[in-house]
């Protein structure tokens, strides 16, 4: 199993996971047009998805959803909140998903686990492969719960949100109750905060780790990496960490990817 983040932020979500030819995207908030773009510059084909995993039905995660399922012919996954949100889906096959709950996709086995975002129904997802490899993907969590960490505790792979360095967020250039939110239960994760979960998710297994949602405003990379970098340092961990980028692709990563526990992080 392998995944690409096709881009993320403020402008957009969406990750691509492969297994052979059978490719699930996780959210899809880019216009098909970026979206296709976007996967053709990472060498996926977008007619072969068999669905559209959605966190939740905020536009920077689901804007391209219903169009890309009517383009190719897909059902589009959620908690039954997320999908009633979405509205009119057309001819659109919807497939709500109960939390805690594993179900089948072709080849992956996916897991939703509610979050806490000022959604209407968010979730998280853990993804296993035909292998036994396990993808954690998390978004927009406000506060990290006691049931996402049993969720990801056995991942080999996480795309984690680290959206805000919580000096450069006081000081920038949002009106107050906009800070107020994203440093709230139910905004986004910090780089500290996101250290602090990553940290307490860690385990000789975890190979491949991916920052996501980074602020273009209120973060920079090197920070948000630095922050994680500084939480594994006691572990010795020496697998891939790595930040998302808004506008062109990251990846794609092998889920499996085995590393030497005393081998250097690889930026």
């Amino acid at each position: 199993m392998r995944f690409t983040v096709l881009g993320s932020g403020s402008r957009g979500n969406a990750v691509a996971v492969t297994v052979g030819h059978d490719t699930l995207l996780v959210d899809a908030g880019f216009p098909v047009k970026t979206l296709r773009e976007r996967a053709s510059a990472a060498g996926l084909d977008l007619t072969r998805v068999l669905g559209v995993v959605l966190t939740h039905e905020h536009g920077d995660h689901a804007e391209g959803a219903l169009g890309l399922a009517r383009k190719v012919r897909c059902p589009v996954f959620g908690s039954p909140g997320t999908l009633a949100a979405l509205g009119d889906p057309g001819q659109v096959s919807l497939e709500p998903m109960a939390a805690h709950t594993p179900r089948a996709i072709g080849p992956f086995r996916v897991t939703p686990c509610p979050t806490t975002h000022d959604a209407a129904d968010p979730a998280a997802f853990a993804i296993d492969g035909p292998d036994g490899e396990r993808l954690g993907v998390a978004y927009d969590l406000g506060r990290p719960t006691a049931a996402l960490r049993l969720l990801f505790r056995d991942a080999t792979a996480l795309v984690m949100e680290s959206n805000h360095d919580e000096i450069l967020l006081r000081v920038g250039p949002y009106p107050a109750q906009v800070r107020q939110r994203i440093a709230g239960s139910r905004g986004h994760l910090s780089n500290r905060a996101a250290a602090e979960l990553i940290g307490e998710l860690w385990h000789p297994g975890l190979a491949t780790i991916v920052l996501a949602h980074v602020s273009e405003s209120c973060n920079k990379p090197e920070l948000a990496r630095g922050a994680v970098r500084a939480a594994l340092r006691e572990f010795n961990y020496g697998g891939v960490l790595e930040v998302a980028a808004q506008h062109a692709p990251t990846g794609p990563f092998d889920v499996m990817a085995r590393v030497s526990a005393s081998a250097p992080a690889a930026d």
